[in-house]
């Protein structure tokens, strides 16, 4: 399914964006404009967004299909916060392809069969197993060290997000009523993020990369770990029906670009989060700590059967919250377009295993990385270069989680030192080993020197 990146000519860049939700351009009737939504930010969807739109992958594909065909194909990306104002446009009939995450994705579905307008999830973009895309997060120094201390407390979410079903899922388990023992503030994700600087929210409960941005930028502190719910939690993409059956090899053409587009991640990590950096604004080490070799996220746009599943157990999430009814995940569910997309390659590519967690350093000047099989031989290579490390990163010793090594909860067990991403994890396995101690990570480093 590989190929060689193709540039693509900066003239055809520079086509003027006319017309609009796939229909030919009036006049003529040769020109076709394809209209994507992405989240720029939600960086789990770079493969068919960001990272996508840099690379010019479909518009190469697009280009090959029109002289073929005789025709004009030019692509107009949209760019959004969430995914509610995606799903808005394509229930409107201005968006034909577009990506969002597994709650948005529901409520997509569930807006196009009201609305007459049916879309179908044909892919998937970046996913978690164990749901570590969401996190909880407090301000630094907060005296709040774990859910329960939620109760009573303000706490900043996106209604219908991914980050807000791990916030309710995760009260819930914790006794607490996400309803009445809380007050949810509904905001946007850089809104919940100033409420938190500015001390008018107790937390925040969002989606990459907003948690890892805050916590590389010091003005958060990691609560709850998403992946503690060990529920996978994934994003994807979406294409409205009536579009997917009036042009299926356009669709399969964007489907065969983010194929692409997820292997030149795969095989360029480090360049990969560069240009998603640049397109974004966001710093390329937290880009990193989702996307990279052993990130956060896994890519694969297959359609998997466990994801499938998870969006099954979301849907009496969103019911409870009354912001979906039934949804037949079965028939929004549309593997076909993906199938001959990927061709001989599917099977294979819907049993692909995530990486293995590893730890992973990333020196200043330096285009590659080097993991390593503990957090221990990390240290050490942290305290032999001082001053030269641009990002270190660890796997929470319990859920996996990739983290940065200096945000991170260390815990110094005998000659064991193990990585948390919350204080309430790492208080759990301390009260579980007798001996063991939370160190800082200064105390960590000097263990090993």
């Amino acid at each position: 399914m590989s190929r060689k990146p193709v540039v693509l000519l900066a003239a055809t860049l520079l086509l003027p964006l006319t017309g609009c939700g796939g229909d030919a351009e009036a006049g003529d009737g040769s020109t076709v404009t394809v209209t994507v939504g992405y989240q720029s930010k939600t960086i789990n969807t770079v493969t068919a967004g960001t990272l996508l739109r840099s690379l010019g992958y479909f518009e190469r594909e697009l280009a090959a299909r029109g002289k073929r065909e005789g025709v004009t194909y030019k692509v107009k990306w949209q760019d959004y916060a969430t995914g509610a104002p995606i799903t808005a446009q394509m229930t409107a009939g201005k968006i034909d392809i577009g990506s969002m995450g597994d709650f948005p994705l529901l409520i997509n579905a569930t807006r196009g069969k009201q609305l007459h307008r049916p879309t179908r999830l044909v892919s998937v973009t970046g996913y978690n197993l164990r749901g570590g895309l969401n996190t909880i997060v407090t301000a630094p120094g907060s005296k709040l060290s774990s859910l329960k201390d939620l109760r009573g407390k303000k706490v900043s979410t996106s209604v219908g997000s991914a980050a807000d079903g791990t916030l309710v899922r995760a009260l819930q388990r914790a006794d607490i009523d996400p309803e009445k023992d809380i007050r949810k503030l509904n905001q946007q994700p850089a809104v919940g993020a100033s409420a938190l600087q500015a001390g008018s929210t107790d937390a925040l409960s969002q989606f990459v990369a907003w948690p890892g941005l805050l916590a590389f930028q010091g003005k958060a502190q990691a609560l709850y770990d998403g992946a503690e719910l060990n529920l996978p939690t994934f994003h994807g993409v979406t294409a409205r029906e009536d579009f997917a059956k009036e042009r299926p090899a356009v669709l399969e053409d964007f489907l065969r670009a983010q194929a692409d587009a997820t292997e030149y991640l795969r095989k360029q990590p480090v360049a990969a989060a560069e240009s998603v950096a640049k397109a974004t604004g966001l710093p390329a080490e937290v880009v990193y700590l989702y996307n990279g070799a052993h990130g956060i996220a896994t890519f694969g746009p297959a359609l998997k059967p466990e994801l499938v599943d998870a969006l099954k157990k979301d849907v009496p999430v969103l019911k409870s919250a009354k912001l979906v009814g039934d949804v037949d995940v079965d028939a929004f569910v549309d593997d076909q377009y993906v199938k001959r997309a990927y061709g001989n390659g599917y099977a294979k590519a819907l049993t692909a295993a995530p990486a293995p967690a590893r730890s992973e350093l990333w020196l200043k000047g330096k285009n590659t990385t080097r993991s390593f099989a503990t957090p221990v031989e990390l240290l050490r290579q942290v305290a032999a270069a001082p001053g030269q490390v641009r990002a270190a990163y660890v796997p929470d010793a319990t859920t996996g989680t990739r983290w940065f090594a200096d945000k991170a909860v260390w815990v110094a067990d005998g000659t064991k030192l193990l990585p948390f991403v919350t204080r309430s994890a790492a208080a759990a396995y301390v009260t579980g080993h007798a001996g063991a101690r939370t160190v800082s990570y200064a105390e960590a480093l000097k263990q090993v020197s």
